[in-house]
């Protein structure tokens, strides 16, 4: 029902395999001689990267408020809205999978297709990643008033961190038992698909519809698979972490990223966001009669999460239809989004060394009898954590992440070929192809 409410058959055929100039001139066109409507889904486009900070926004509340304390009921409901924040991670996912697929399936015709895509992805995530990772294991542990603290003894697991299994490692333990790392599952699971997903769309990318219908097969299998686990007594922890349970956001991202580009871009787009509200609403419906009127309905839960996911496609269409002047699109493209978006790896990453750590020492409690309000020593501990968060987070891009990231232009993806001017010499240069290169912007990549 969801292959024909999207209707495939209008879709454009699939990249050429013809490396020749004429053809890369005619696949990587200039944005006056591509079809307006495909070309405003490619390329960097602002929205997205409001979509992005929307999804780090949610994080954040989840952490720094919907993991607090509950003293009164306006404190519960805010509470409990903010737990809801956990599906920013959902939205990354969804967002992540639109982005790489299409930079992946337009670099599909270009020579040494997988040396710059992961060369350009260890640039992106290695420096920041690792470079918390030594902190954590060999800075930390050497300072004397650290040496016995929690965050010290991470170092005992540290081989799961380095090898991005920190999802694999909290399954096993079927719980959340890595303390001021343990967000590291998200990034984790993305780099395992970052690691598989360049060959199937290398693979598939020349059959267009079966790429799309492949994509989607994949996230009905990973959303049946979370609902069988879930019916087999696993824990919530083994559902939310493991890379396969979560390969429906990523896919149903994967899958808009091919579909619409096409002609007729904004009408697919709209009747996608119908399709994903639509199922992501039956989908709910589904998972709360079960809830409620069956005996398996707590074990159903996972339906819930399959649901948001669809729900957060929708959103990140909306995101791309959405008219210049309607509110929704002043708000993915307002300045405050944008920053949040453009720094979201590292808040993403250091934010939860400061929401764990009030989390479990109870600060909100001490700045309450400072304040004289709980609520208020919420409020405020939130705004502060994400404060400083925020600076660490510009810092961190601004003076170290920045200068890797430069190092990209020296594997362009996606219709940047290297003018012979920069052409690089030494090392560099086995990984250079085209020169002269074509005035097409290039696509954003994703950030976890």
């Amino acid at each position: 029902m969801l292959l024909a409410t999207l209707d495939l058959s209008n879709a454009v055929g699939s990249p050429s395999t013809d490396t020749s100039r004429d053809a890369v001139e005619s696949a990587f066109r200039t944005s006056e001689q591509r079809p307006a409507s495909w070309f405003g889904f490619s390329g960097h486009v602002p929205a997205l990267d409001g979509v992005r900070g929307l999804a780090i926004l949610l994080v954040l509340l989840h952490h720094f408020v919907g993991q607090t304390t509950a003293t009164n009921s306006f404190e519960a409901a805010a509470i409990w809205l903010c737990s809801y924040g956990s599906l920013g991670v959902d939205l990354f996912f969804v967002l992540s999978g639109y982005l790489i697929t299409g930079i992946l399936y337009d670099s599909r015709p270009k020579p040494l297709y997988f040396r710059s895509f992961y060369i350009r992805r260890v640039l992106r995530i290695f420096p920041l990643y690792y470079g918390v990772l030594a902190i954590v294991f060999f800075v930390v542990p050497a300072i004397p008033g650290l040496r016995d603290s929690e965050i010290a003894a991470l170092r005992d697991h540290q081989a799961w961190a380095w090898l991005y299994g920190v999802n694999v490692y909290l399954a096993i333990q079927g719980r959340w038992a890595l303390s001021y790392i343990e967000h590291f599952w998200s990034l984790a699971v993305e780099e395992h698909f970052y690691l598989v997903w360049p060959l199937i769309v290398w693979l598939l990318a020349g059959k267009r519809r079966v790429f799309l219908t492949v994509s989607l097969a994949i996230a009905a299998v990973s959303l049946g698979g979370r609902a069988v686990a879930s019916l087999s007594g696993a824990s919530p922890v083994v559902t939310t972490v493991l890379t396969p349970f979560q390969l429906d956001a990523l896919l149903l991202g994967a899958f808009l990223a091919v579909y619409l580009r096409r002609p007729d871009a904004e009408a697919a787009a709209r009747r996608a966001l119908t399709a994903m509200a639509l199922g992501g609403g039956a989908l709910l419906l589904l998972q709360f009669s079960l809830s409620h009127f069956l005996e398996v309905g707590l074990q159903m839960r996972s339906l819930r999460g399959g649901a948001f996911h669809m729900v957060l496609t929708a959103v990140l269409l909306w995101a791309l239809v959405a008219s210049p002047s309607s509110i929704s699109s002043r708000f993915f493209c307002s300045h405050p989004m944008i920053a949040l978006g453009k720094y979201s790896y590292g808040l993403y990453v250091y934010h939860h060394f400061l929401s764990f750590y009030f989390t479990r020492h109870g600060t909100e409690f001490t700045l309450a009898s400072v304040v004289g309000s709980h609520t208020g020593a919420v409020a405020i501990q939130a705004l502060g954590g994400m404060a400083v968060s925020m600076a660490i987070a510009w810092l961190s891009y601004e003076f170290f992440e920045k200068y890797f990231l430069q190092l990209k232009r020296l594997w362009p993806s996606s219709g940047e070929f290297l003018d012979s001017r920069t052409q690089p010499t030494g090392l560099p240069q086995a990984f250079a192809t085209y020169r002269n290169p074509l005035p097409i912007p290039p696509a954003r990549e994703s950030q976890p």
